[in-house]
């Protein structure tokens, strides 16, 4: 599929681009490749594939939730440099 230079201004109009005349050119021709590329992909017959999620072939490993040891919260604001009540007093991050 061949871009041309009105469909690459409307493009890059919807995605925020800017860019300068001199750059037009060579963006048209790596859009006009990419979907060549996409087309031929669509050639391919993929009906016995099953999709995949992530192109990594590492699994997570996920532990089973159990309750622990915790501190109140009397324990854990005994050593905090300000507190407020119940609360760990922090400076102010947003004005």
């Amino acid at each position: 599929m061949k871009i041309d230079i009105d469909t690459l201004r409307k493009i890059a109009h919807l995605a925020r681009l800017e860019f300068d005349e001199a750059s037009a050119e060579k963006m048209t021709a790596d859009m006009t490749q990419i979907l060549d590329w996409v087309e031929k992909l669509n050639e391919v017959d993929t009906r016995n594939i099953d999709p995949i999620t992530t192109m990594s072939s590492e699994e997570n490993v996920l532990r089973e939730d159990t309750v622990g040891i915790h501190l109140d919260h009397e324990k854990g604001l005994k050593n905090a440099p300000q507190r407020d009540s119940d609360y760990f007093r922090v400076p102010k991050v947003l004005e």
